[in-house]
Protein backbone atom coordinates (compact mmCIF):
# COMPACT_ATOMS: atom_id res chain seq x y z
CA UNK A 1 0.00 0.00 0.00
CA UNK A 2 1.42 3.18 -1.03
CA UNK A 3 1.90 5.67 2.23
CA UNK A 4 2.50 9.24 1.78
CA UNK A 5 4.63 9.78 4.54
CA UNK A 6 6.73 7.10 3.51
CA UNK A 7 7.56 8.20 0.37
CA UNK A 8 9.54 11.10 1.53
CA UNK A 9 11.33 8.87 4.16
CA UNK A 10 14.43 9.32 1.67
CA UNK A 11 14.24 13.10 1.36
CA UNK A 12 14.16 13.68 5.10
CA UNK A 13 17.00 11.39 5.58
CA UNK A 14 19.25 13.32 2.99
CA UNK A 15 18.94 15.95 5.70
CA UNK A 16 20.62 14.31 8.39
CA UNK A 17 23.55 16.16 9.67
CA UNK A 18 26.81 14.70 9.46
CA UNK A 19 27.30 12.72 12.53
CA UNK A 20 24.20 12.56 13.58
CA UNK A 21 23.87 10.56 16.84
CA UNK A 22 20.85 11.93 18.78
CA UNK A 23 17.40 11.74 17.24
CA UNK A 24 13.98 12.15 18.25
CA UNK A 25 10.68 11.35 15.98
CA UNK A 26 7.48 12.70 17.32
CA UNK A 27 4.32 11.08 15.93
CA UNK A 28 6.40 8.33 15.05
CA UNK A 29 3.38 5.93 14.68
CA UNK A 30 4.47 1.81 14.65
CA UNK A 31 8.10 3.41 14.23
CA UNK A 32 9.03 2.92 9.95
CA UNK A 33 10.99 5.99 9.97
CA UNK A 34 12.73 5.56 13.70
CA UNK A 35 13.97 2.07 12.43
CA UNK A 36 15.81 4.05 9.03
CA UNK A 37 17.26 6.67 11.42
CA UNK A 38 18.26 3.54 13.53
CA UNK A 39 19.41 1.74 10.73
CA UNK A 40 21.58 4.89 9.84
CA UNK A 41 23.45 4.13 13.15
CA UNK A 42 21.27 7.12 15.39
CA UNK A 43 20.19 6.33 18.66
CA UNK A 44 16.31 7.71 18.30
CA UNK A 45 13.48 8.47 21.02
CA UNK A 46 10.25 7.92 19.18
CA UNK A 47 7.12 8.95 20.77
CA UNK A 48 3.52 9.28 19.98
CA UNK A 49 0.61 9.88 22.04
CA UNK A 50 -1.44 6.88 20.69
CA UNK A 51 -1.50 3.95 22.73
CA UNK A 52 -2.18 1.72 20.09
CA UNK A 53 0.19 2.74 17.98
CA UNK A 54 3.05 2.63 20.24
CA UNK A 55 1.62 -0.62 21.28
CA UNK A 56 2.68 -1.92 17.56
CA UNK A 57 5.52 -0.62 17.14
CA UNK A 58 8.08 -3.37 16.51
CA UNK A 59 11.10 -3.37 19.13
CA UNK A 60 14.15 -2.59 17.57
CA UNK A 61 17.54 -2.02 18.56
CA UNK A 62 18.66 2.04 18.91
CA UNK A 63 14.77 2.64 19.20
CA UNK A 64 13.21 3.40 22.94
CA UNK A 65 9.24 3.73 21.96
CA UNK A 66 7.39 5.80 24.03
CA UNK A 67 3.67 7.22 24.61
CA UNK A 68 3.92 10.67 25.07
CA UNK A 69 2.47 14.02 24.55
CA UNK A 70 5.11 16.17 22.72
CA UNK A 71 3.88 19.34 23.63
CA UNK A 72 3.87 18.06 27.97
CA UNK A 73 6.80 16.06 28.00
CA UNK A 74 10.17 16.62 29.12
CA UNK A 75 13.29 17.34 26.47
CA UNK A 76 16.43 17.63 27.46
CA UNK A 77 18.13 21.52 25.65
CA UNK A 78 20.22 20.98 23.29
CA UNK A 79 20.10 16.99 23.03
CA UNK A 80 19.00 15.64 19.35
CA UNK A 81 21.22 16.17 16.55
CA UNK A 82 18.18 15.71 14.20
CA UNK A 83 14.45 16.07 15.05
CA UNK A 84 11.31 14.69 12.68
CA UNK A 85 8.15 15.40 12.53
CA UNK A 86 6.38 12.98 10.00
CA UNK A 87 2.52 14.12 9.16
CA UNK A 88 2.11 15.06 13.00
CA UNK A 89 2.92 18.73 14.12
CA UNK A 90 -0.72 19.48 12.54
CA UNK A 91 -1.93 17.19 15.62
CA UNK A 92 -0.38 20.21 17.96
CA UNK A 93 -0.28 23.65 18.61
CA UNK A 94 2.73 25.09 15.61
CA UNK A 95 4.17 27.01 19.03
CA UNK A 96 5.12 23.16 19.74
CA UNK A 97 8.40 23.86 17.57
CA UNK A 98 9.93 26.34 19.78
CA UNK A 99 10.03 23.30 22.17
CA UNK A 100 11.35 21.24 19.57
CA UNK A 101 14.35 23.74 18.45
CA UNK A 102 15.32 24.06 22.22
CA UNK A 103 15.77 20.61 22.14
CA UNK A 104 18.03 20.55 18.86
CA UNK A 105 22.02 20.37 19.62
CA UNK A 106 23.82 23.35 18.35
CA UNK A 107 23.79 22.70 14.20
CA UNK A 108 21.06 20.32 14.85
CA UNK A 109 18.65 19.42 11.99
CA UNK A 110 14.38 19.76 12.48
CA UNK A 111 12.99 18.31 9.48
CA UNK A 112 8.88 18.82 9.22
CA UNK A 113 7.02 16.34 6.47
CA UNK A 114 3.92 18.57 7.45
CA UNK A 115 0.41 18.58 6.13
CA UNK A 116 -1.00 21.86 5.39
CA UNK A 117 -4.96 22.89 4.76
CA UNK A 118 -5.84 24.06 0.78
CA UNK A 119 -6.56 27.61 0.35
CA UNK A 120 -4.96 29.07 -2.76
CA UNK A 121 -5.20 28.27 -6.84
CA UNK A 122 -2.07 27.11 -6.08
CA UNK A 123 -2.44 25.09 -3.38
CA UNK A 124 -5.59 23.29 -5.74
CA UNK A 125 -3.63 23.03 -8.42
CA UNK A 126 -1.00 21.04 -7.18
CA UNK A 127 -3.93 18.81 -5.16
CA UNK A 128 -5.07 18.53 -8.83
CA UNK A 129 -1.96 17.06 -10.48
CA UNK A 130 -1.34 14.69 -7.35
CA UNK A 131 -4.82 12.92 -7.63
CA UNK A 132 -3.59 10.75 -10.80
CA UNK A 133 -0.09 10.42 -9.77
CA UNK A 134 -1.54 9.34 -6.59
CA UNK A 135 -4.01 7.07 -7.96
CA UNK A 136 -1.56 5.51 -10.75
CA UNK A 137 1.13 4.90 -7.93
CA UNK A 138 -1.66 2.98 -5.43
CA UNK A 139 -2.48 0.94 -8.74
CA UNK A 140 0.61 -0.12 -9.30
CA UNK A 141 1.57 -1.07 -5.61
CA UNK A 142 -1.65 -2.95 -5.50
CA UNK A 143 -1.81 -6.05 -3.33
CA UNK A 144 1.45 -4.99 -1.50
CA UNK A 145 0.53 -5.68 2.14
CA UNK A 146 0.25 -2.40 5.05
CA UNK A 147 3.38 -1.70 6.41
CA UNK A 148 0.91 -2.33 10.28
CA UNK A 149 -2.53 -2.86 10.25
CA UNK A 150 -2.34 -0.33 13.14
CA UNK A 151 -2.89 3.68 11.62
CA UNK A 152 -2.29 6.23 13.19
CA UNK A 153 -5.19 8.83 14.10
CA UNK A 154 -5.27 11.59 11.23
CA UNK A 155 -7.59 14.96 11.66
CA UNK A 156 -7.42 18.03 8.89
CA UNK A 157 -4.71 20.69 8.90
CA UNK A 158 -6.10 23.95 10.25
CA UNK A 159 -3.22 25.74 8.88
CA UNK A 160 -2.67 26.98 5.37
CA UNK A 161 0.95 27.06 3.87
CA UNK A 162 0.65 30.74 4.53
CA UNK A 163 -0.03 30.38 7.53
CA UNK A 164 2.97 27.99 8.12
CA UNK A 165 5.28 30.52 6.68
CA UNK A 166 4.78 32.87 9.04
CA UNK A 167 4.62 31.26 12.10
CA UNK A 168 7.92 29.82 11.41
CA UNK A 169 9.58 33.17 10.63
CA UNK A 170 8.82 33.90 14.23
CA UNK A 171 9.74 30.65 15.63
CA UNK A 172 12.27 29.24 13.19
CA UNK A 173 14.30 32.49 11.70
CA UNK A 174 15.70 30.93 8.74
CA UNK A 175 13.37 27.98 7.91
CA UNK A 176 13.28 26.84 4.60
CA UNK A 177 9.71 25.64 3.74
CA UNK A 178 9.03 24.47 0.18
CA UNK A 179 5.64 22.27 -0.93
CA UNK A 180 5.48 18.52 -1.90
CA UNK A 181 3.59 16.96 -4.48
CA UNK A 182 1.17 14.69 -2.09
CA UNK A 183 -0.54 16.82 0.25
CA UNK A 184 2.85 17.84 2.15
CA UNK A 185 5.36 20.66 2.89
CA UNK A 186 8.88 20.30 4.02
CA UNK A 187 9.86 22.48 6.38
CA UNK A 188 14.16 22.71 7.29
CA UNK A 189 15.69 24.40 10.14
CA UNK A 190 18.76 24.44 11.30
CA UNK A 191 19.76 25.61 14.55
CA UNK A 192 23.00 27.55 14.63
CA UNK A 193 26.07 26.66 16.51
CA UNK A 194 26.67 29.50 18.53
Amino acid sequence: MFDHNDHYHALLLRQLPPAAGQALDVGCGTGAFARALAARGLEVDAVDPDEAVIGAARPTPGVRFTRGDITTMDLARDRYDFVSCLASLHHVPFGTVGRLREALAPGGVLAVLGCYRESTWSDHVISTAAVPVNAAVRLALAGRAASSPVRAPVSPPSMTLADVREQAATLLPGARIRRLLFWRYLLLFRKPRT
